[in-house]
């Protein structure tokens, strides 16, 4: 959460009295809790908030750190250089994220209704000439945009806040609403491995102080069902013919490839969120032909899991050393010089049937 957002931090206050008080009580939450590792960040700027003297319903400078930068915008870019000096703030997030391995997040904001999904900046090869910028999973994107917006009575509306754009079922692609260089949710996704949306949750970005109890009841069913979404698609881990855990491998489903790739952790662990259907996973390891497992993904994740898939290769004897990179990719402008159109940056039409302060999930 970022700045003057008192709406998100008064919901993640109210989500972690919830989620405690319920455990053990709530058959539901008790086995969202056992099987989730649930991080809460209850401020990622708290000089930003506690400079508000004079709160204002649309703009007020605690937007800022205490050295006057904006933390959402001060994040490495992976479409252009930002040269603004790296904060505090947000060194300490980057280091957070290499301690544990991430899968799902959100950051929460204020000043409009609508979930906000990536990319926020973006190229020609990520479908900028279509007043757009998509990632290979734009469909796992949509869909955890939707999951938000659905349960949320103002946000599914197409415009509850009447401004100049309409948000037709309450989700937008982060570049086509406005580019931004420098956001938190486009480093967690490339450089963290993780899937991270923007929660713009009130018209107002500092609402009257009586008003904020009720944004509870509006946004609890839309913040669990967010949470169990960590639980879709793939993951297991990778062995050598030995059974020993393979670190540092890559593991990517065929054509949804990143551009930084994903890798296994130290456990030899690899998460990846997709939508039911029938995929390919290709695990690289250096010097050996890439290997191939094909998943199908069910309607519905069991007991708050995604599928177990794990994977043994076929290499005999121990494998030589995989060396480490920390980081996995080097923090540049990766998509910069990226050529062409993948067919998600492609037009096309979507139809759904179904389709600081910060979370993130395990």
């Amino acid at each position: 959460m970022h700045g003057d957002e008192a709406v998100g931090r008064e919901l993640l206050l109210h989500l972690i009295e919830y989620l405690v008080t319920s455990d053990g009580r709530d058959p539901e939450i008790t086995n969202l809790i056992n099987s989730t590792r649930i991080h809460i960040m209850p401020s990622m700027n708290p000089d930003g908030f506690e400079a508000v003297l004079k709160p204002d319903c649309f703009y007020n400078k605690g937007r800022e750190n205490s050295n006057f930068y904006d933390l959402n915008r001060n994040f490495p870019d992976a479409f252009e250089f930002n040269n603004v000096p790296r904060q505090p703030e947000t060194v300490a997030v980057m280091k957070w994220l290499n301690t544990e391995t991430f899968v799902l997040s959100a950051n929460l904001h204020g000043g409009a209704l609508v979930a906000s999904y990536p990319f926020d900046n973006g190229v020609p090869a990520t479908g900028t000439l279509y007043s757009r910028s998509l990632t290979p999973d734009d469909d796992v994107f949509q869909y955890l945009a939707h999951t938000y917006a659905s349960r949320n009575p103002d946000m599914r509306k197409r415009n509850p806040c009447r401004t100049k754009i309409e948000f037709p079922g309450g989700i937008v692609n982060g570049y086509f609403w406005y580019p931004l260089k420098g956001g938190m949710q486009d480093y967690n996704y490339i450089w963290a491995q993780c899937f991270e949306i923007t929660l713009e949750l009130s018209c107002c970005k500092y609402p009257r102080k009586e008003k904020l109890p009720s944004f509870w009841n509006e946004n609890k069913d839309s913040l669990i069902d967010y949470i169990k979404q960590v639980h879709i698609g793939v993951k297991g881990q990778i062995f050598d013919q030995n059974g020993t855990p393979l670190p540092n491998v890559t593991v990517e489903v065929q054509d949804r490839k990143h551009v930084c790739p994903y890798r296994t952790n130290k456990f030899g662990e690899y998460y990846l969120l997709l939508l039911p259907g029938f995929y390919v996973i290709e695990v690289t390891v250096p010097g050996h032909d890439p290997h191939l497992t094909k998943v199908t993904i069910p309607p519905k994740s069991q007991n708050f899991s995604a599928l177990k898939k794990d994977i043994l290769l076929p290499f005999r004897g121990q494998l030589d050393h995989i060396p480490e990179s920390d980081p996995l990719c080097p923090i540049i402008p990766l998509y910069r010089d990226l050529q062409g159109h993948s067919a998600a940056t492609k037009p096309s039409l979507f139809l759904f049937l179904v389709t600081l302060f910060h979370i993130l999930f395990k």
